[in-house]
C-alpha cells in the first residue's frame, strides 16, 4: 500500500478510540453460549448457521426459496428437503420440529409457521420496512437516536423497461413522501447541520443498472444515453425537494461504466455545482485505490465536492465465482485482511483530500471506523466533510457509541417486499455468519488485541482465476467492461470492412485453386453488402482432393502426436491474436451479435488446446503387462475424414470437428456451409500458417448436394463428421452405411442434428432468473443454435405471472444489425430461413395464442421475437425444430407432467430446469432425456471440457464434442501382445 508507511502515525489514536467504542459494544459473555434456551427462533437460526457450515448452506438456500412458497404445506415440504438431508447435522430443536411424515399434517403446519415467522422476523432486522409508511416510522426512530439515513429500494434488478420506468417513479414517490414527512421533523443539529451548513434531511441511494433493463458495458454509449435521462429526471426532482441522492456501486463489470456516466453527467452545467450527490468505492476491489485517486483528481477539476461512500463490498462470492468461470483475473482481494488494509489506505486518502471530497466511511468494523476518526481528528477535518455509515440492523451498538462520541452517523436503510429483498437478506446473513466477520468475532469475545490488530496483508500478486476442469483450463472471453476491449473490437470492424468483397478459393494440396463457379456470401444484417465471393469446387476437383489426401495419409499417420498437437496449439495461438478480427467476420457473415461471436472464438481456441492435450493422453496408450508378457492398448488414425460444418457456429464447430480429425492423424477435408465460407477460409489461413502439411488438410467449398454428397459416398472416406439438419444427417447416415465397390471398411458417422429443447419452470423457481435465462436461451442469436430453447414448460400456479414477465422482458430486447453493440437479437441467416420461420409463425397462430410478435428491421433477414402461449404439447410449433426466434410456452399441472411433455419429442439435445425444490432437481437429473441438462441457468453456451456438448435420440449420434471420448471416434483401437518369455526365462523388472 502506498499510504501504509506514513499511516503508522495514526495507530496510537486508532487503538485508543477503538478500545473506547469496543468497551461499549462488547457483551460480557460468549454469544454462542448466551441464553440458548431463551433465544427467539430467528436468533437460533443465526446461531446454528454460525456453528454448522453444512446447515448454514442448506438453511440459506431454504430462506432464498421461501418467498416463492405459497402454502404452509409447501414450506414444510421444502424445510424437510433442505434440512432433512443426512449430510446436515441438525440441532435437537430443529430436528424435533422437522419430525413429521406428512407436509399437510398439524406438526408440519406448526413447523412451517415457526420457521416462516422466524425468517420474517430475521428479514425485518435488516429491511427497514415493506412500504413507505413503515420506512417513515423507522427513520423517525433513527432520528430520535440522532442518526441520519439513506433509503435504498430493494428489487432493483430490472429485466424489463416497464420495471426500469417503475423503479424511477417509485423513487420519485419515495422522495416526495419522505420530504412531506420531514416537514414535521424537528431539526437535529448533530445530523442536520455542520459547519454552519444545512445537510439534507432526506437522502436516497440508487443503482444505475435499475434505470435500463439492457444495461451493458459493451453498449457503453447506448447504456449511458438511456440511464442518463433517468438520472437527470431524478436529480432535478431531488433539487426541487431538497433531497440528497447517492449512487451505489454494484458488480465489478459495471464499475467503470458507472463512474464514466456519473463523471460526465456531473460536469454538465446543470449539475456541476451540486454537492448533495455521492458515489461509492468498494475497498475489496484491487483497483479501488486507483479509482479513488482518479475521482479525487476529477473532483479537483470539477471544483465542487461530492460524497464518496467507502465500503468493503457486498458481492465477494459472486465476483470470485464469475472471474473463475470466465478465466478472468480476480478483481477482489482474496482475504479480508488485504481488504481491511486497502480500506484504511483509501480512508486516509479521502480524508487527506477533505477539501475536495465528503467522506462517508461505511463499516461495522470498530477498527476501520476508529481509524477514520483518528485520521479525521489528526487532520482536523471539518464535520461537514466526514461521516460514518452503517447498515440497518447491523452494528447498532457501534453506531450508538459513535453517536455518543459526537460523530454524524448515517444508516443505510433498504426497504421493499420480502421477495425482492431476499437476495439482500442472504448477503447480510452471509456477512453476519462469516468466520472473518468483525461482528461475529466481537460477539464471540475474541481478544481485544486480535480484534484491533492492524491489518497486514501477505503480499501476493493478483492470481489469474479459472483453475482447471479435469486438468484443462480454457481461454478467457473478452471482458467488454474494459474500454480497451471495446476499442479493439471497433478497430477490428474497421479493418474487416476494408476487406469485404474479396474472393476466397478452395485450398487443395497446399495451393489455392481456381473454380468456374462462385457464390456471394452476404451480410444477413444488410443483404446488399457482399462479405466475400467464394469459389465452389467441381466434383472433379473434389476427386483430386481425395487423391491428395490419400497420398498424404501415410506420412501424416506416422507424424509424432506431439508434432500434430503443436500445430493445433499454434493455431489456437494465432486465433487468440486475431480474436477481434475473427469475431468481426463472424458478426458480419452470419449475423451473430458481438459477445456471442467472441465466445465462439474462445470455443474454437479451446477445441485446439483441449484436443491437443487429449491426443497426447491417448497416445500414451494403456499398459496391461504381466510376467512374461507385454500388453499394449494403442490407437491409430482411421484414414480420411470429411467434415461438413454448419453456418450457425461457422468457426467453433468447423474448427472443433476439423482439428479433432487432424490431431488424431487423419487427413481431413473441410466442406463448410456456403453461407459461412469466408469464416472457414480465415480458419484455413490459420491452419496453413500454423504449419499443416499439404494434402493433410484441404478446404473444399462446394454445393452440398453435389460435392458434399460425392465425398460422403466416396469409397476412400473413413469418417464423416456432420453438424446440421436432421433430414441431411439421416441421409448421410443411410448413405454411409452402403458399402461401395472397392471399399474395405465401414464408415464412421458423427452427426449432430439439432433439438427441440425445453426449459421447465416450476413453482419454486426464481422468476427473475428464469425469465432472463429463457429469454437468453430462446432469442440469443435469434434462436439459431442447436441448443436454443424453443419450448418453455411452466407449471400452472406461476404460468400467467411468468408469461407476463417473459413478454415484457422480450419487448425490452434491442433488435438490429448484429455489429451494433446494443443488439441482442440480430437477423436470421438468409431469405430461405426467413421464409421458413414465417411459415411456422403462421402455423402457430392457428394452434396457439399469440402472446408477442415484435416488429423487425426490413433491410436484412430479420424476424422479431415471437412468443406463443397456451401451446398444445403435441402442436407443430411444439414438436418441429424451427431454428428461429420463436418460443412456445406450454402450461402443465404438475412437475411429473412437465417432464413427460419435455421428453415427448424426437430430440434429446439440451434441456433446462428452473427450480429451488431439491426433489425436482434430483428427478430431472435422472429422468430429463437430454444430452446436456442445465439447472437454474440458461441452456446455451456449452464450454469445452467443462460442458461437453451433444445429444441422443434424433439429436445425433456420436460422443460429445469437447469431451474426453470425442477423439476416439477418429481412431482405430489396436491391441498388441508380445510373449517375452524365451526358453523358460523372461526379463523381470528389478531383478539382480
Amino acid at each position: 500500500m502506498v499510504l501504509q508507511v506514513e499511516s503508522n502515525k495514526y495507530e496510537e489514536k486508532t487503538q485508543e478510540i477503538a478500545r473506547q467504542v469496543l468497551a461499549v459494544t462488547q457483551e460480557n459473555r460468549s454469544f454462542l453460549a448466551a441464553l440458548r434456551d431463551q433465544m427467539r427462533w430467528d436468533d437460533k437460526l443465526l446461531d446454528w448457521a454460525m456453528s454448522n457450515p453444512g446447515l448454514r448452506v442448506q438453511l440459506f438456500r431454504f430462506i432464498d426459496t421461501l418467498p416463492a412458497l405459497h402454502s404452509k404445506s409447501e414450506i414444510a415440504s421444502h424445510l424437510q428437503e433442505y434440512l432433512g438431508d443426512e449430510s446436515v447435522e441438525l440441532p435437537a430443536a430443529l430436528k424435533a420440529i422437522l419430525n413429521f411424515a406428512n407436509p399437510d399434517s398439524m406438526p408440519a403446519q406448526v413447523a412451517a409457521t415457526t420457521v416462516g415467522n422466524a425468517v420474517q422476523t430475521l428479514a425485518h432486522k435488516y429491511i427497514s420496512g415493506e412500504n413507505i409508511k413503515q420506512v417513515i416510522k423507522t427513520v423517525e426512530r433513527l432520528r430520535k437516536d440522532k442518526m441520519a439515513f439513506t433509503i435504498d429500494l430493494l428489487g432493483e434488478a430490472v429485466i424489463t423497461e416497464i420495471e426500469a420506468q417503475s423503479y424511477l417513479e417509485r423513487y420519485l414517490e419515495l422522495m416526495q413522501q419522505l420530504v412531506e414527512a420531514s416537514q414535521n421533523w424537528a431539526k437535529i443539529p448533530a445530523i442536520d447541520e455542520a459547519d454552519g451548513e444545512n445537510i439534507p434531511k432526506v437522502q436516497v441511494s440508487v443503482k444505475l443498472t435499475a434505470f435500463y433493463s439492457q444495461f451493458d458495458p459493451l453498449d457503453a454509449e447506448g447504456s449511458e444515453a438511456k440511464v442518463s435521462e433517468h438520472i437527470r429526471t431524478l436529480l432535478r426532482r431531488a433539487k426541487e425537494l431538497g433531497t440528497a441522492v447517492h449512487f451505489d456501486m454494484e458488480q465489478y463489470a459495471y464499475k467503470n461504466i458507472t463512474f464514466t456516466i456519473l463523471k460526465k453527467l456531473l460536469l454538465e452545467a446543470e449539475f456541476r455545482q451540486r454537492t448533495d450527490i455521492g458515489m461509492t468505492i468498494q475497498a475489496y476491489l484491487r483497483d479501488s485505490e486507483q479509482d479513488a485517486r482518479e475521482i479525487i483528481a476529477w473532483l479537483k477539476q470539477r471544483g465542487y465536492p461530492l460524497t464518496i461512500r467507502l465500503v468493503k463490498g457486498a458481492y465477494w462470492d459472486q465476483e470470485t465465482i464469475k472471474a473463475a468461470q470466465k478465466h478472468w483475473p480476480q478483481p477482489v482481494y482474496h482475504d479480508k485482511v488485504a481488504t481491511d488494509a486497502n480500506f484504511e489506505a483509501i480512508t486516509q486518502l479521502l480524508l487527506e483530500n477533505h477539501q475536495y471530497v465528503y467522506s462517508a466511511i461505511g463499516s461495522h468494523n470498530v477498527r476501520s471506523q476508529s481509524r477514520a476518526i483518528a485520521i479525521a481528528e489528526n487532520l482536523q477535518v471539518p464535520r461537514r466533510r466526514f461521516e460514518m455509515q452503517v447498515l440497518y440492523g447491523m452494528g447498532d451498538k457501534i453506531a450508538k457509541a459513535l453517536v455518543d462520541k459526537g460523530y454524524r452517523v448515517r444508516v443505510y436503510c433498504p426497504y421493499g417486499d420480502l421477495l425482492p429483498g431476499m437476495a439482500y437478506l442472504i448477503r447480510r446473513l452471509l456477512e453476519n455468519t462469516a468466520n472473518s466477520s468483525f461482528l461475529r468475532q466481537n460477539l464471540e469475545n475474541r481478544p481485544i488485541e486480535e480484534l484491533l490488530a492492524p491489518p497486514i496483508p501477505v503480499l501476493t500478486s493478483p492470481s489469474l482465476a479459472g483453475g482447471t476442469e479435469g486438468g484443462f483450463c480454457g481461454v478467457a472471453d473478452t471482458d467488454f467492461a474494459k474500454e480497451e476491449s471495446r476499442d479493439s473490437s471497433r478497430l477490428a470492424f474497421e479493418n474487416v470492412r476494408q476487406q469485404l468483397g474479396k474472393t476466397y478459393l478452395p485450398f487443395i494440396n497446399g495451393e489455392y485453386v481456381n473454380t468456374t463457379t462462385f457464390v456471394d456470401s452476404l451480410n444477413p444484417s444488410n443483404f446488399s453488402q457482399i462479405v466475400g465471393k467464394v469459389g465452389l469446387l467441381s466434383v472433379e476437383q473434389a476427386e483430386e482432393a481425395m487423391k491428395f489426401a490419400k497420398a498424404a495419409f501415410p506420412a501424416w499417420k506416422k507424424t509424432p502426436v506431439k508434432q500434430r498437437a503443436d500445430i493445433l496449439r499454434q493455431a489456437g495461438k494465432l486465433m487468440e491474436q486475431r480474436r477481434a478480427q475473427l469475431s468481426a467476420w463472424i458478426v458480419l457473415e452470419v449475423g451473430k451479435p458481438v459477445k456471442e461471436a467472441d465466445a465462439e472464438v474462445s470455443e474454437a481456441i479451446d477445441f485446439c488446446l483441449y484436443y491437443a492435450e487429449e491426443m497426447e493422453r491417448l497416445d500414451q496408450g494403456i499398459i496391461y503387462d504381466v510376467l512374461g508378457e507385454t500388453n499394449r492398448y494403442i490407437y491409430q488414425p482411421k484414414g480420411i475424414a470429411i467434415i461438413i460444418s454448419p453456418w450457425n457456429f461457422p468457426l467453433a464447430i468447423a474448427c472443433g470437428m476439423t482439428v479433432a480429425a487432424l490431431v488424431s492423424g487423419n487427413c481431413t477435408l473441410l466442406k463448410p456451409a456456403e453461407t459461412s465460407s469466408v469464416i472457414t477460409a480465415k480458419f484455413t489461413e490459420i491452419l496453413i500458417e500454423a504449419g499443416i502439411p499439404k494434402g493433410v488438410f484441404q478446404y473444399v467449398t462446394g454445393k452440398g448436394s453435389q460435392v458434399g454428397a460425392y465425398l460422403v459416398n466416396h469409397p476412400d472416406t473413413h469418417v464423416i463428421a456432420f453438424t446440421g439438419s436432421q433430414e441431411v444427417g439421416c441421409r448421410i447416415y443411410a448413405e454411409a452405411a452402403i458399402l461401395k465397390p472397392g471399399q474395405k471398411h465401414l464408415k464412421k458417422v458423427i452427426a449432430e442434428m439439432g433439438g427441440k429443447n425445453a426449459i421447465i419452470v416450476d413453482e419454486s423457481a426464481d422468476l427473475d432468473q428464469a425469465v432472463v435465462g429463457v429469454v437468453q436461451s430462446a432469442f440469443g442469436y435469434s434462436g439459431q443454435k442447436c441448443s436454443a430453447c424453443s419450448r418453455v414448460i411452466v407449471l400452472e400456479p406461476i404460468y400467467d405471472a411468468f408469461v407476463e414477465r417473459l413478454v415484457e422482458a422480450t419487448k425490452s430486447l434491442n433488435i438490429g444489425e448484429a455489429e451494433l453493440p446494443s443488439t441482442q437479437v440480430g437477423p436470421v441467416i438468409d431469405a430461405n430461413a426467413q421464409a421458413r420461420i414465417l411459415e411456422y409463425i403462421e402455423e402457430g397462430k392457428k394452434e396457439a395464442k399469440l402472446a408477442l410478435e415484435l416488429p423487425a428491421p426490413t433491410q436484412g433477414y430479420f424476424i422479431g421475437p415471437v412468443i406463443f402461449s397456451e401451446v398444445p404439447a403435441n402442436g407443430v410449433i411444439a414438436q418441429q425444430e424451427i431454428f428461429g426466434p420463436v418460443l412456445a410456452v406450454i402450461r402443465v399441472k404438475d412437475f411429473q407432467k412437465a417432464l413427460e411433455v419435455a421428453n415427448n419429442t424426437n430430440y434429446a439435445l439440451t434441456g433446462g430446469l428452473y427450480s429451488r425444490t431439491p426433489s425436482h432437481i434430483e428427478q430431472a437429473q435422472a429422468d430429463f432425456e437430454v444430452g446436456n441438462l442445465y439447472i437454474n441457468r440458461n441452456i446455451t453456451g456449452a464450454i469445452v471440457s467443462r460442458q461437453p456438448f451433444g445429444g441422443f435420440k434424433l439429436s445425433g449420434v456420436g460422443s460429445k464434442a469437447g469431451g474426453p471420448d470425442y477423439l476416439l471416434q477418429f481412431l482405430e483401437p489396436r491391441h498388441i501382445t508380445e510373449n517375452i518369455q524365451r526358453q523358460g526365462f523372461a526379463p523381470i523388472e528389478g531383478a539382480d
